[in-house]
């Protein structure tokens, strides 16, 4: 079947389904930020919460309510990951296009069938990976594409943080696809996939650190990678127990260094409820603290900031409005990068239950 772009001289209307931190907080206000999309209905239990930030957003108890509306043309999914696979099925069998937030399901089974039913049925079914449009990782990249550091030998990324009481909330309970790895592993493991592609092998190692912990809140990945990337290796760690935190990335190359502290400001920004907005001048995702790269030319070490990019989180929800439309071949995401995120995310699970590296598939829906 051949993809048919939706309208440009219609919004594309849009269910969100579910009004917690994920839909709240990151969702809501960058649908309504880009123009062209229009958040037509949350499916929530609390519509009074919906209402007194969108007030003129129509709220439904049922996300079978949503699915049924034949003006509704792209459904995102922010629920609990073990949800995402019922609700995204439900959504492509009524026709509509599909985003659902990381990470896709809780297997690769489950992602693996729903591509083959977006596809099936000739419908976009793509995950939320915001953090492609972290600062950070847009300077990073800018360097790396640069030649300045050379052939990279080292990668460090690390999501640590200082949260020594256990929230009450379904992420750190024992359920499937809870835990920091399926939390904040796919933003890490996306962001690594997007630099250098698949690795050959994974090694995890995941911990329940604090107290009263149910499930991992602690973990550390070594990704391998053959002769396309000599000599490459991979480190992707996060914590939820570091009180001193230090550098988000450290990247070595065979000419120079990158360091990078503090995390993306986006976040901060959209939780104190900061509104973006797509294509509009402003200081949004400005990085108060860059980078450094250090070098040698003639042989003396040189420090300077790297690239000052600012992050964007609406340039995600915009990619997928110009696909809709016909405007880009693909979503930012795309179907295969959806199957190789999630094959690496349970092959690291897999790594960590058995205590030893595991290798990767090579095959791609």
């Amino acid at each position: 079947m051949q993809f048919h772009p939706l309208s440009p001289l219609r919004p594309v209307r849009v269910a969100l389904i579910g009004f917690g931190n994920a839909g709240r907080i990151f969702h809501a206000p960058l649908v309504c930020g880009v123009p062209g999309f229009l958040l037509a209905c949350v499916v929530s239990s609390k519509p009074a919460a919906v209402q007194s930030e969108w007030p003129t957003v129509a709220v439904v108890p049922q996300a079978a309510q949503a699915f049924a509306d034949p003006d509704i043309d792209l459904v995102v999914i922010a629920t609990s990951n073990d949800s995402h696979f019922a609700l995204a099925r439900e959504a492509l069998l009524a026709g509509k296009h599909v985003l659902v937030d990381k990470p896709c399901t809780v297997t690769l089974e489950q992602t693996t069938a729903l591509l083959a039913l977006a596809s099936a049925r000739n419908l976009v079914f793509t995950v939320f990976q915001n953090r492609r449009f972290d600062a950070d990782f847009l300077s990073l990249q800018a360097t790396i594409r640069s030649g300045v550091l050379g052939r990279i030998v080292h990668f460090e990324s690390h999501f640590d943080r200082y949260r020594p009481v256990v929230p009450d909330r379904w992420r750190e309970q024992a359920l499937p696809g809870s835990g920091l790895w399926f939390d904040l592993g796919p933003h890490l493991l996306d962001q690594a996939l997007v630099l250098f592609g698949m690795p050959d092998s994974i090694a995890l190692d995941t911990a329940c650190q604090r107290d009263s912990a149910e499930v991992n809140d602690y973990f550390h990945a070594q990704l391998r990678y053959g002769d396309h990337h000599p000599g490459l290796r991979v480190i992707l760690h996060a914590s939820a127990l570091v009180p001193a935190v230090g550098p988000r990335f450290v990247v070595h190359g065979t000419r120079g260094s990158f360091v990078k502290y503090g995390l993306d400001v986006q976040e901060d920004a959209l939780k104190a409820g900061g509104r973006p907005q797509w294509g509009v001048a402003s200081d949004w995702g400005v990085d108060p603290l860059p980078a450094a790269i250090t070098t040698y030319p003639q042989g003396q070490m040189h420090t300077q900031s790297a690239p000052p990019l600012a992050g964007d989180y609406c340039a995600l929800y915009a990619a997928l409005l110009a696909h809709l439309h016909g405007e880009a071949p693909a979503p930012t995401v795309t179907p295969e990068e959806v199957w190789r995120d999630m094959a690496l995310l349970e092959a690291g699970d897999r790594s960590a239950a058995l205590g030893v590296p595991v290798e990767l598939p090579r095959q791609v829906t």
